[in-house]
């Protein structure tokens, strides 16, 4: 089965967690060598499907259809954005406890001084199709 696994960051995490930009540049080193390992593990295992980090919240746009279909967009930084999503990993693994497993290995990326950021990690089956009840 396919998971999402969903890297979240929140603004009260800020307060444990320094902003990326403010690391040393062998802390971000660490960190980027800790998810390269990851993927490569779970390549290995045939787990991997695929695995992206996420732009800063400040390059988001939200776009909705407005009047004939046409986008209107909204440019952030939103600050009223309590939490973002920073990456993801898509996993096809034997079971939701394998997914959960995983995801608990992800938190555990290093972070300023080499301690485990402890980052939420949210997994979520991916649907292959609709409920069968629809």
């Amino acid at each position: 089965m396919k998971y999402m696994l969903l890297m979240q960051f929140s603004a009260a995490q800020h307060d444990e967690v320094p902003p990326i930009d403010s690391w040393s540049p062998d802390e971000l080193k660490a960190h980027i060598a800790f998810m390269g390992e990851t993927n490569a593990t779970l390549e290995k295992n045939g787990e991997f499907v695929d695995a992206q980090g996420l732009a800063m919240p400040d390059t988001a746009r939200i776009v909705r259809a407005g009047g004939q279909g046409a986008p209107v967009i909204t440019e952030g930084p939103f600050p009223e954005t309590k939490e973002f999503l920073a990456g993801y990993w898509i996993v096809d693994c034997a079971s939701e406890e394998r997914a959960v497993e995983l995801a608990a290995q992800v938190s555990a990326a290093p972070g300023p001084g080499g301690r485990p950021l402890n980052m939420p990690i949210e997994v979520r089956q991916v649907m292959s199709a609709p409920p069968q009840e629809l």
